[in-house]
């Protein structure tokens, strides 16, 4: 298992509510234990109270003669080493028992308390915890049994060790039934991201996964993959109404300015002849925006890129470069051009001549006479090629920046100069059918257009 899946399987919402519930199953279990331990504790210690009242008032009512012999009895009966009895005066000194000296615990008469200290014997010595009683009897002597604690630990110890071994076997598989639940979403869910890559460049014919599970992803899946549907629908239908308008027109324009330029030729020498010479550009220049219209069409079929190659990118932009320097220096600017060393890339030579030739053309065409352009192409930190070509232009404002890549659109700077609208609409479909992507940046001292091509 690679890291990256175990880390997308643990950001899962899966996971989350897995490592909820485990969480809050692993504070109710050790709350509940608690209570288990504290109620056992209590009944067990309440079982020694009972036994340790009985014993001492067994003992203060034996005949004052008889009782040292009794509690020495009593102490060699208890083979196990138990209990812990002891007779002694009034001043502390031991008469009887297996208890050198009275616990500085036990102070209070008739009542049990616990014993965490050292209980010595003319045979033995322990440290251990206890439950202990004294009385003093009426002749002055104190009497005082103790019982060790060590049932009431154990039991302890068993229900400490039975958390420990629960919350282990039911955690650990618990995580990682987790994981391995969350790798099914996660993975389906990295297929989805995978197929919205083309749906993000434009294909609209990619549909997303949908299993046989019939889950709330395949409901969310499916939905996305009808209103792809229909979207597609939609704008195939306004594609084919631009598409029909720009070809069916052409001919008939092209008719017309046919007969223009004859009626042109006839007339030449008068007036009307500047008339018609005009109404021959207008058509120029209708015909002119439906070949870029059908141009965008051809170049927004993604099978254009069934053809594609392994591309120089380097010498695509020394041709740009070689191309539009004469016209650079004729306005007086300065065509600078810097291309390092490019990553391999595969596409179509002449589709990205085409494309920086357009971002060139424009950059010198808004770019004032002294000026200068600069066309740079270099490798990201990430190995990817990026190609900026900058100006010393009037710039785009920030709000235009979107809608310069839409056709026909023009800004305040560009209405005044030549050209159709649909000049950036051509290089933004190139730059998609390519899967690279165009960005636009600069400030009120020129633009930046950039042009980022990932490595093959």
């Amino acid at each position: 298992m690679s890291l990256r899946p175990l880390t997308d399987a643990w950001r899962s919402a899966t996971s989350r509510l897995i490592i909820i519930y485990g969480a809050l199953f692993a504070i109710w279990s050790v709350v509940l234990l608690g209570v288990v331990q504290w109620e056992s504790s209590r009944y067990l210690s309440g079982v020694v109270d009972q036994m340790l009242a009985a014993r001492i008032h067994y003992l203060e009512n034996t005949d004052q003669q008889r009782l040292p012999a009794t509690v020495e009895a009593a102490s060699a009966i208890d083979v196990q080493g138990f209990m812990w009895i002891g007779l002694f005066d009034a001043k502390g000194g031991r008469i009887a028992g297996n208890i050198s000296k009275v616990p500085e615990e036990l102070t209070d008469e008739g009542v049990v308390r616990s014993v965490n200290a050292s209980l010595a014997g003319p045979t033995r010595n322990a440290t251990m915890r206890a439950r202990g009683i004294t009385r003093v009897l009426p002749n002055g002597d104190r009497l005082v049994v103790a019982k060790e604690s060590t049932t009431i630990d154990g039991i302890g110890a068993i229900i400490r060790r039975g958390l420990l071994w629960g919350l282990s076997l039911t955690l650990i598989p618990g995580l990682l039934g987790g994981v391995l639940i969350a790798r099914g979403p996660a993975r389906r869910i990295r297929a989805i991201q995978r197929a919205m890559e083309p749906i993000r460049e434009g294909d609209l014919s990619v549909r997303l996964p949908v299993t046989r599970g019939g889950d709330e992803v395949d409901l969310l899946a499916a939905t996305v993959n009808t209103t792809l549907t229909e979207i597609e629908r939609l704008l195939g239908e306004v594609k084919g109404v631009t598409d029909n308008i720009a070809h069916d027109l052409r001919t008939p324009l092209t008719r017309m300015r046919t007969r223009l330029y004859r009626l042109q030729q006839q007339f030449e020498g008068n007036p009307e002849a500047e008339q018609l010479d005009a109404c021959v550009a207008e058509i120029d220049t209708v015909l002119s925006r439906f070949r870029a219209l059908l141009r965008v069409s051809e170049l927004e079929d993604r099978q254009r890129s069934a053809c594609f190659e392994n591309m120089d990118l380097g010498a695509v932009l020394r041709n740009v470069h070689e191309f539009y320097a004469p016209l650079a220096e004729d306005r007086g600017q300065l065509f600078e051009i810097d291309v390092g060393r490019l990553p391999p890339l595969r596409g179509d030579p002449q589709l990205m001549f085409e494309a920086f030739a357009n971002l060139v053309g424009n950059a010198i065409k808004f770019t004032p006479n002294g000026g200068a352009v600069r066309l740079v192409a270099l490798t990201d930190p990430t190995g990817d090629a990026r190609v900026d070509i900058a100006d010393t232009g009037p710039g785009i404002p920030p709000n235009e920046r979107e809608a310069v890549f839409r056709r026909f659109y023009r800004g305040d700077e560009t209405r005044t100069k030549p050209g159709c609208g649909l000049g950036l609409a051509i290089v933004s479909a190139i730059v998609r059918l390519h899967g690279f992507s165009l960005s636009v940046g600069g400030n009120e001292k020129g633009a930046v257009f950039s042009v980022t091509c990932p490595a093959v």
